[in-house]
């Protein structure tokens, strides 16, 4: 029996008596796809993700974290782990990301709701709950650039001299980031991973979440894989972030410039490591969709680039790598 068979009959011991249809509801960058199950009545999100690739687990972990912070993220309503299925709450079918494109004007009030569901999520915070984003997990997926962006996408076999640059960029990004303080992070937590809801976020793909530095969640908003906004718009939201943080004892530096440098830094560590992995998301899974954003993110790392002296041996680089 295969897959979707198997996941009809344990929906069917799941929510018996109804008379249910089951349409696609999302796919993602992972192995998981979604279904949203409905009959005349009520709605229902079912996950299926294969247990030899993904761990639902974590899922089950962090909605629970999520939702004893008081935000609005899906319910587990049942779970099979052995075979990889999960029945969740509905949360809607409109993200922020479609809300956005069709129109920018709700840019405000959405952000706003988003960044004080991040203040929340990070004032949750507590040690030994969810796995550390430390050097080691920094610097692997920084190493996703070197290898599927430069070498495979590119073509550019990097020399020795190339690739101690690249060594000493990695260096001094990961440090930046390993100095600033620790809540939870969502890793993810961007307008495609955003509902309309009520409340409003309704909040997904959390799965990967971790402990690490509190800029992340805050970069990833702003400077989205699938949508992009001037720069003076990323600096009004992340201000305005950051002056929430502050009231609410995040431990933000007290200076925010300092804290935009933060920022961009860590901004730069999941730009490089996105672009590595929408590039192997093409050349080893076949989800070609993906690579038409490189550009976005090139653009990213370029912008932070130029403005640190420290960083400009990364500019003149993607310079030689792009060409």
């Amino acid at each position: 029996m295969d897959r979707l068979h198997r996941l009809h009959a344990w929906l069917g011991s799941c929510l018996p008596g109804r008379a249910l249809h089951l349409d696609p509801a999302s796919t993602d960058a992972s192995f998981r796809r979604y279904f949203r199950a409905f009959d005349d009545q009520a709605s229902w999100i079912v996950m299926d993700a294969p247990p030899e690739h993904e761990d639902c687990a974590a899922f089950i972990r962090v909605s629970g974290l999520l939702l004893d912070a008081g935000l609005h993220a899906p319910q587990v309503l049942a779970h099979d782990l052995e075979q990889g299925f999960l029945l969740l709450t509905d949360l809607g079918n409109t993200t922020f990301l479609a809300a956005l494109e069709q129109d920018r004007q709700r840019a405000p009030a959405l952000f706003d709701d988003a960044t004080s569901a991040l203040v929340q999520w990070q004032l949750a915070t507590r040690a030994g709950v969810l796995p550390d984003y430390d050097g080691p997990l920094l610097r692997r997926e920084l190493g996703l650039f070197s290898e599927w962006y430069v070498r495979r996408h590119r073509g550019h076999v990097l020399d020795p001299l190339q690739a101690g640059v690249l060594a000493r960029m990695f260096d001094l990004i990961v440090a930046a980031n390993l100095a600033q303080p620790r809540v939870f992070v969502h890793r993810d937590y961007m307008p495609r991973n955003l509902m309309v809801a009520d409340p409003n976020p309704g909040i997904l793909d959390f799965q990967d979440a971790v402990l690490g530095p509190v800029t992340y969640d805050i970069a990833s908003l702003f400077r989205d894989a699938f949508i992009s906004w001037d720069e003076t718009e990323v600096l009004d939201g992340t201000i305005r972030y950051w002056e929430k943080a502050r009231r609410a004892g995040i431990p933000v530096t007290s200076d925010f410039g300092e804290f935009w440098r933060d920022v961009e830094w860590m901004g730069l560590q999941r730009h490089l490591k996105v672009l590595g992995i929408f590039a192997r998301l093409h050349y080893r899974d076949g989800k070609s969709g993906y690579l038409a954003d490189t550009p976005r993110f090139v653009g990213y790392v370029r912008a932070t680039a130029q403005r640190y002296q420290a960083l400009l041996p990364l500019a003149r680089l993607l310079d030689v790598i792009e060409r």
